[in-house]
């Protein structure tokens, strides 16, 4: 069988994968979804032609933008997670035994009962007695939301489609109004080689509306250019001021204490990116 999937990231650049099989394929009333089994990456989540998680490297992805906002916050007891549906970032959340409510937002019903099918070991923890799922746009949710969470994490697709309004600086600032005096944030904020034009304005809108704004980076395969971007937006806590000797390991395949301090230092033209002009979504 010689069948490729192709993901179109920009004009000049497609990445291809040889698929073995293709599992399910549909056009819901928000995307095209479609689930393959690839020959290096196995079982693939794809939405609108882009791929959104592997059951190979998942679990890059899915600790580094849960972990580092959990550990950076003394005490997260109440989480959101906007988007997400494949459940792996509300999994990794549920390591955290102080956190007693996990609201997973997801404006797609069936990217959960995919995941459910087809991704049993990433969505294992939509099934909790601690998570509630909310299938609902997650821009409504967080602006009829005031002093409510401790963190939230926006673990979202690529800004295109419904998840466009996820970028923008009047959604960052209900995402600050959402959260408690001391609360904060994270979002994957794509990456800083091959979403260079945009990267800047949405760390742009992140810092009008957050004192302490860091970003760190992590190698995740299936995405374009591998280095990809994470920005967390803080009301008091600096992820730098964490004492990473009292992190307990959780059973981390890539997330260690030392990577938490270490994920922060950026690449110099990384650095420079965030420095040049730029206004905000």
């Amino acid at each position: 069988m010689n069948v490729w999937f192709y993901e179109e990231h920009k004009e000049n650049l497609r990445i291809s994968y040889r698929v073995k099989k293709v599992l399910a394929h549909k056009k819901t009333s928000y995307q095209e979804l479609v689930v393959l089994d690839m020959e290096n990456y196995g079982r693939t989540l794809v939405l609108d032609g882009a791929v959104q998680t592997t059951v190979r490297d998942e679990f890059i992805y899915h600790e580094m933008i849960a972990h580092v906002p959990l550990f950076t916050h003394p005490n997260p007891e109440k989480v959101l997670v906007i988007g997400g549906g494949d459940g792996g970032t509300v999994r990794e959340t549920l390591k955290h035994k102080e956190v007693k409510e996990v609201h997973l937002v997801e404006i797609d019903p069936e990217v959960v009962a995919a995941a459910r099918e087809y991704f049993p070991e990433i969505s294992s923890g939509l099934i909790n007695e601690r998570v509630h799922i909310h299938y609902t746009d997650g821009i409504k949710f967080v602006a009829e939301k005031e002093a409510a969470f401790d963190v939230i994490i926006v673990d979202s697709s690529d800004p295109v489609g419904p998840a466009v309004g996820l970028f923008g600086a009047e959604f960052y600032a209900n995402v600050a109004r959402a959260l408690k005096p001391d609360g904060l944030f994270v979002a994957q904020t794509e990456s800083p080689w091959g979403n260079e034009d945009i990267l800047p304005r949405i760390y742009a809108g992140i810092r009008a509306s957050f004192p302490i704004v860091r970003m760190y980076l992590a190698t995740v395969p299936t995405y374009p250019g591998w280095l990809w971007s994470f920005t967390l937006g803080s009301k008091k806590y600096d992820p730098l001021a964490v004492d990473v000797n009292r992190i307990p390991d959780l059973g981390f395949r890539y997330y260690t204490p030392e990577l938490h301090r270490a994920a922060f230092v950026l690449p110099r033209f990384v650095s420079q990116l965030l420095e040049s002009p730029a206004e905000p979504f």
